[in-house]
């Protein structure tokens, strides 16, 4: 009988409501961890995990058997809850609907761990603005901008 193997490396990328600047340098490595702690729990890979206050990148090794949408769901709805009962943020947080999901090939892997862990210096050149444009025009997705993350 026949074995199934996948191997699947997604990009996910998601941001607090408003893009309001929210997530704090005091706690967001406890919020990375915790994110981690829900990718694991659904039988995903953290490869590479990276926060500014305004967003948040991850890489994982995709478990094709949960769907990327319930995947987000899960992330978003669980750590919104968390940061609520730690009591973090003085600002009422939420997740903003929607998020940006690309995929890349296991040569690909060690540049995109690179560039999700060293945020705070790309975000010295670029706004994150930029960088989500460039994302959707790299990997030619069709977008509306009235449909884009709230850019302030």
């Amino acid at each position: 009988m026949a074995d199934t193997y996948t191997q699947c490396y997604m990009h996910l990328v998601f941001t607090p409501k408003k893009r309001d600047a929210l997530i704090q340098m005091t706690w967001k490595n406890d919020l990375e961890k915790y994110i981690t702690g829900i990718v694991q729990h659904y039988e995903h890979k953290m490869l590479a995990i990276g926060s500014m206050p305004d967003h948040v990148h991850l890489l994982i090794g995709y478990n094709v058997n949960q769907l990327i949408p319930k995947l987000m769901e899960q992330i978003k709805t669980s750590s919104n809850e968390w940061i609520k009962n730690k009591k973090l943020s003085k600002f009422k947080f939420e997740w903003q609907k929607g998020y940006g999901a690309f995929t890349y090939s296991r040569s690909q892997l060690d540049g995109v761990v690179k560039y999700i862990l060293n945020q705070e210096e790309h975000h010295r050149k670029k706004t994150f603005r930029e960088e989500y444009l460039e994302l959707l025009k790299e990997y030619d997705i069709p977008f509306k901008k009235e449909y884009l993350f709230d850019f302030f």
